[in-house]
């Protein structure tokens, strides 16, 4: 479930007036760490200062060199949000982003002061950004396309090197699909991941991650046609046969994703915790 490349630099200037810096949280499921990404250069805006690491934090306003004025969150898993209240009250800054549902693995400190939807802007002296909703990983995620350079910065929506689990009932597999085909309709220059390097073959990515979900669902399928009345647990090794054991909790909420998907579109059913063909 994870690819991720070598070692990241802490710091990157990747264009004029966006930088990126890697938090120090790596780990199997975040890779290098969480990026943070920095825009303009002396009215900034902050995207994802990432988990509650006072060093990154510092780090954040050090590198800045000019007024953060803006704090941005892709969404409030406890990897890309947790930093924005004690980054918010050092600099002022203003917090944009969607609110926290009410569910497990989101920061419920994430609270914007303005809400963001859907095709929203920020718009500062030095860039532009519009603010893309990507349910599917989390009903609260958002992508933010820079105008200026036609990138699209996807937190956990696309990453690279890796596919990002989906979580029911926060995260959505027919969602995620859905915002997937979203995202490559935008014909985005390049796509700059929320873990990992920038992706410069968007559409060849996207197509690749939804051919992936499409073939494991098929597989999915076929186990509960071919083991009828397995728990979602004792399904997991007939469908995640290429994943490590030491992964399986992890397979496990996608495959339950993918289940409800499918009893969605009326082709499974469960019966007291037991799947089954309809």
């Amino acid at each position: 479930m994870s690819d991720f490349g070598p070692e990241m630099p802490p710091f990157t200037e990747l264009a004029p007036g966006v930088r990126r810096m890697v938090a120090p949280n790596p780990s199997m499921m975040t890779g290098p760490g969480t990026n943070t990404y920095l825009f303009g250069t002396s009215e900034i805006a902050v995207l994802d200062p990432g988990p509650h690491i006072p060093e990154h934090l510092a780090a954040i306003r050090e590198k800045a060199g000019g007024d953060i004025r803006w704090i941005l969150a892709t969404h409030s898993h406890p990897d890309h949000s947790p930093g924005v209240a004690a980054l918010a009250e050092a600099t002022g800054a203003e917090v944009l982003g969607m609110p926290a549902p009410n569910a497990a693995h989101h920061d419920l400190t994430f609270v914007p002061g303005r809400a963001l939807a859907h095709g929203d802007r920020l718009e500062a002296p030095e860039f532009e950004l519009e603010a893309i909703h990507t349910p599917g990983h989390a009903s609260n995620h958002l992508c933010f396309r820079h105008i200026a350079t036609n990138w699209l910065f996807t937190g956990d929506h696309v990453i690279d090197g890796s596919t990002v689990v989906i979580n029911p009932p926060d995260g959505n597999m027919n969602h995620y699909l859905e915002s997937l085909e979203k995202v490559k309709a935008l014909q985005t220059a390049a796509l700059l991941p929320g873990h990992g390097e920038k992706i410069d073959k968007p559409d060849e990515v996207i197509d690749w991650i939804i051919k992936h979900r499409l073939e494991r669902e098929a597989k999915v399928l076929a186990a509960v046609k071919e083991h009828p009345q397995l728990t979602t647990r004792e399904l997991v090794p007939y469908v995640y046969a290429d994943v490590p054991e030491k992964l399986y909790s992890w397979a496990e909420r996608s495959l339950q994703a993918h289940l409800i998907k499918l009893e969605d579109d009326l082709a499974t059913t469960m019966e007291t915790g037991r799947w089954k063909i309809l």
